[in-house]
């Protein structure tokens, strides 16, 4: 196993900050309609709101990985006086809700931090969070990840395939004289 710095990309969220107006459901859904900003369907937001407008609830939460399993978590958590279920905490796509499923083909969806042509500098749903309850974060982190020599060479041998080898040539060349 080999020790890789790994960037991490988060999205930290204060609900005490957050007044419910779903800009971010918008800005997100407009982003990734097809054609980009033809639409603006909420169900296609990978960012919900979970709201409870009687109880001044408002908890935005983003589109994690797919779980094909359901989970146990069904306990209720009480936060400053504020009651909440635990599933309004998961951003997975589960089998148990229909939150973060594409409403035409029931496929999972996935937040990718705006990183879609044109890439964002930051996250739209960050961009346009009027009481900046959503900030955006990024890190370095070292992890163990065990690298294949067959996956090195798969991805490789795609990269020669669609720039040429010279090309490939010359940026592993650079890359090694910044090291």
């Amino acid at each position: 196993m080999a020790k890789i710095k790994k960037r991490i990309k988060t999205i930290k969220i204060d609900v005490d900050k957050c007044n419910g107006c779903r800009a971010c459901e918008m800005i997100c859904s407009a982003f990734h309609a097809n054609p980009k900003y033809s639409g603006n369907n909420p169900e296609r937001s990978r960012i919900r709101m979970i709201r409870e407008p009687l109880r001044d609830v408002y908890l935005p939460v983003y589109a994690g990985e797919y779980t094909a399993a359901e989970c146990m978590g069904r306990d209720k958590l009480v936060i400053d006086g504020k009651e909440y279920e635990e599933c309004d905490f998961c951003r997975a796509s589960c089998p148990s809700r229909d939150i973060f499923k594409e409403p035409d083909s029931g496929l999972p969806l996935k937040c990718d931090m705006c990183e879609d042509d044109p890439p964002q500098e930051k996250p739209l749903c960050v961009q346009w969070c009027i009481n900046n309850a959503l900030t955006y974060e990024e890190r370095e982190e070292e992890v163990e990840e065990e690298v294949k020599l067959e996956d090195v060479e798969i991805g490789l041998e795609s990269m020669v395939d669609k720039y040429g080898l010279q090309k490939v040539m010359d940026t592993v060349a650079r890359m090694a004289k910044k090291e």
